[in-house]
């Protein structure tokens, strides 16, 4: 690591930090039911929560009016007191966005003006902000899903608020990792490594994807068995009669959506160990061994977790740290990557 690139690295990885810090904030909005009690979306006038009694009453009078309350809360004895919890988390969660806008935005325009970023770096940059205001866009696409008429978000438009979270994390971490590790490897780039590693990374973000559309249709509240679904069967009956086609069974249907991420899970865990055997037959330098010995006790852990999540009819503490260990295995499968990459 360059000396001059020290504080563009650790404004990096306080970015890292800071995204990693708001999709956990965006688990436990998800988990708690928070997501739709802020029903309007401003840049300034929505920076803190209300101050006052009566601007808690308004903003609750306006919460009413929409489909979460009228066709579900309302029937909950639902208070002003748990309204304020719920609306805490979500405004929490649009805080910390607008943190990472002013991160991300401010030394940038530092680091540009004092002219410590090469034209390679300020070009990845640019793409790390344009990904940030998609991601802001995305949050209120989600939302606004389910303020018309479901009271609940698309799936598909939480998954793809998610994933492109876990995205921008792996990008920003890569951007990271150039200017931590300026030098490429000593010995040859192993293609076949490479390779696989590549493979590996799609296919992981294949089971974020799904993670997502499991966590969107509440989905880990079905068939709470292991290692068969419910009544003994490796695929049950219900996969395939949700909805009119297979297609729709496995994208919208809860069992087909579980079953496909219960299923894939076992793929994730079998390239991951594809590449750590195949790893062996090659001389690696410590930086790539270690990134592939973590990455392999990572899907472990995470394999473990989710299946605990299952069994446990997905308590808030445990689907809160299943996906953070998604972000520690996605770390770690970003940082193998690079390793063997550059």
């Amino acid at each position: 690591m360059k000396r001059e690139n020290k504080s563009v690295i650790i404004w990096l990885l306080s970015g890292c930090f800071l995204l990693f810090l708001m999709v956990v904030v965006g688990g436990i909005t998800r988990l708690t039911n928070s997501g739709l009690s802020m029903t309007d979306w401003h840049l300034v006038t929505d920076t803190f929560p209300p101050m006052s009694e009566a601007k808690w009453n308004e903003a609750f009078e306006q919460y009413k009016k929409f489909p979460e309350y009228q066709k579900i809360n309302i029937h909950n004895d639902f208070q002003l007191s748990d309204y304020k919890m719920i609306y805490f988390w979500e405004w929490f969660h649009r805080f910390i966005g607008r943190i990472i806008g002013l991160v991300f935005f401010i030394p940038f325009v530092y680091f540009l003006i004092k002219k410590k970023l090469d034209n390679s770096i300020i070009k990845k940059c640019i793409v790390l902000l344009a990904m940030g205001g998609f991601q802001g866009f995305l949050g209120w696409f989600m939302v606004r899903s389910g303020l018309i008429d479901n009271p609940d978000v698309s799936h598909f438009r939480l998954s793809l608020h998610l994933t492109f979270a876990f995205i921008t994390f792996a990008y920003t971490l890569w951007v990271a990792l150039d200017l931590i590790y300026p030098e490429r490897n000593r010995i040859t780039i192993n293609v076949t490594l490479r390779n696989i590693a590549r493979i590996a990374l799609v296919f992981l973000l294949i089971q974020i994807i799904y993670g997502g559309f499991v966590a969107g249709l509440n989905a880990g509240l079905i068939h709470n068995h292991w290692p068969l679904m419910s009544d003994g069967e490796f695929i049950h009956d219900s996969v395939f009669i949700e909805q009119p086609t297979l297609i729709k069974n496995l994208i919208e249907g809860k069992s087909g959506v579980q079953f496909v991420h219960r299923t894939f899970a076992y793929v994730v865990v079998a390239i991951i160990l594809f590449l750590y055997f195949k790893s062996t037959q090659f001389a690696l330098n410590k930086t790539q061994s270690t990134g592939i010995k973590i990455l392999v006790v990572f899907v472990f852990l995470q394999f473990i977790l989710g299946v605990f999540t299952l069994l446990y009819h997905v308590p808030i503490a445990l689907g809160l740290i299943h996906q953070i260990m998604a972000f520690f295995l996605l770390s770690a499968m970003t940082y193998t990557l690079h390793r063997l990459s550059k």
